[in-house]
């Protein structure tokens, strides 16, 4: 899948979460919901840190272009440690590593920790590459003809704004425990990564989800639906069914956590 519809499917994704859990009780301030939207549908990019061309690799300039290279080399590394005889050989690292439920979860625990030990500017920090993120994933046109900089200043304009807002509604959402502040950004993360995977798996290379578990002679197992009912990248199916499908899930998941729906 492209940057919009990874983007637009996090977003949604996260509402959902937060009509889900309104049902149940613990409903989310606005500020989170809103807040973990953002992050989530920056998230929802992240793992194609393994890919040169993706736009995660190119949010950051240099340091997102340098981050690429150790991250693909890893991957390729992790690969080729771990696949069985019936892995193909690869010369890259792209939808390997970064598109399992290991890598999601480990990068979602390492937001946790980070935000909720790391203080105020670990927070922002959190903030910013997600909010740059998303930017560049829901207004992908639009920031494509702005310049990086103009992006990176919405991103920390918001992210600032954000951070300030969360900490008086929301620090302590779901987790409520002294220490536990802010801990929950680790969720979107941990949702949006595996967001990625599963569109990424609907399309017709699928997606090695569930490494390190072994399916038959494959470690590495593309999973993914029946291949009749994948599609590529960028094809008519993610634009015109996709997109739209994902916005308007995103908006019933909006109004449940909103309480319009109940």
């Amino acid at each position: 899948m492209m940057g919009p519809a990874h983007s637009l499917s996090g977003a949604a994704a996260w509402l959902g979460v937060g009509a889900a859990a309104a049902a149940t009780g613990h409903t989310m301030p606005w500020p989170v919901l809103v807040g973990g939207a953002a992050i989530c549908a920056g998230a929802a990019l992240a793992p194609d840190l393994d890919h040169k061309a993706a736009t995660i690799s190119r949010a950051f300039g240099p340091i997102s272009k340098a981050a690429c290279g150790v991250i693909d080399g890893l991957s390729h590394a992790v690969y080729r440690a771990t696949r069985k005889p019936g892995d193909p050989s690869r010369n890259g690292g792209h939808r390997t590593l970064t598109h399992t439920w290991v890598w999601a979860v480990l990068i979602g625990a390492g937001t946790s920790f980070l935000a909720a030990y790391g203080g105020r500017w670990a927070v922002l920090a959190v903030l910013f590459v997600h909010m740059v993120l998303a930017i560049e994933g829901l207004l992908w046109r639009q920031a494509r003809v702005s310049s990086d900089v103009l992006v990176w200043l919405l991103g920390a304009a918001g992210a600032w704004i954000l951070s300030d807002i969360l900490d008086r509604d929301g620090r302590h959402w779901l987790f409520t425990e002294p220490g536990q502040g802010h801990l929950w950004l680790g969720l979107p993360v941990v949702l949006g990564a595996l967001v990625h995977c599963v569109g990424d798996a609907l399309t017709v290379s699928g997606c090695p989800i569930l490494w390190p578990i072994p399916i038959g002679r494959k470690r590495w197992y593309p999973l993914g639906p029946p291949k009749v009912m994948r599609f590529r990248a960028g094809d008519w199916v993610e634009v015109k069914v996709l997109m739209p499908a994902f916005m308007v899930l995103g908006g019933l998941g909006c109004a449940g956590a909103l309480g319009f729906l109940g």
